[in-house]
């Protein structure tokens, strides 16, 4: 469990609660359904209108990544490749088949085969390099859906606080239904941009530095493997490894 995204929302709620009553407000001022039903529902409904259906659907499997911490398995990928190095160097790159069985990672088992079926290491390089560069448009095109939440939902705000107004001065007459109208004007903007910079734009940014983190471990494996199908020492597999460790 990421305690920093749990605790990164916890405060941000704590914070405007606790801001509105050190002002003297009621807490439940701030729970308006018809403002939240302007807000959240227009923004979902903007964001599916610019989204493919699989991006989003793909960006909302996305969202419990935030919850869950970084799992930083650099070092030990260090070792098993240069584990299959002094392999390849002593028996050949057949011998790394068995190593082929164990692995679970797509990616690693991609590079893992092209380099035991004797691919040229450009190839490898070249083949890989497809794979990497659609994962990650198909990864940021789904992580894009929570930018795009957080740019229309201030938005989305500001109109629930026009319709707010409007029903207000449809009540001029009527002076006890002025508070309500007025209220659900103001709380429309707060939802307005306390979704937007609070959540939707934070959880964006985090999906952002995880698909980074993935490619970088990626560009890891395939240099990796392109310098053991080129023969290279595996100690110069090593060193060029522990780069990423910096």
């Amino acid at each position: 469990m990421d305690w920093g995204s749990i605790s990164g929302i916890v405060i941000a709620l704590l914070a405007l609660l606790l801001g509105q009553a050190a002002e003297g407000g009621h807490i439940g001022s701030l729970l308006q359904p018809a403002a939240f039903l302007v807000v959240f529902f227009g923004t979902l409904g903007a964001v599916l209108l610019q989204t493919k259906p699989n991006n989003f659907v793909l960006g909302m499997r996305m969202l419990p990544l935030i919850f869950k911490p970084i799992v930083d398995d650099r070092l030990s990928l260090i070792k098993k490749i240069n584990r299959w190095s002094y392999i390849a160097r002593k028996d050949g790159l057949l011998a790394l088949e068995p190593q082929l069985q164990i692995e679970k990672d797509h990616f690693v088992k991609q590079a893992l085969r092209l380099m035991i079926d004797g691919i040229a290491p450009e190839k490898i390089r070249e083949i890989c390099s497809i794979d990497m560069y659609y994962y990650e448009q198909k990864q940021r095109q789904a992580a894009k859906i929570w930018e795009a939440a957080g740019g229309y939902s201030p938005t989305l705000g500001i109109l629930g606080a026009v319709l707010g107004l409007i029903h207000v001065m449809e009540n001029l007459s009527d002076p006890s239904k002025l508070g309500s109208g007025i209220a659900v004007a103001f709380v429309a903007t707060i939802y307005g941009v306390g979704l937007a910079n609070l959540f939707f734009l934070p959880i964006g940014n985090k999906l952002k530095n995880l698909i980074n983190h993935e490619m970088m471990r990626r560009e890891m494996i395939l240099n990796a493997c392109v310098s053991i199908a080129k023969g290279d020492h595996p100690k110069i597999v090593e060193e060029r490894l522990y780069t990423y460790m910096h």
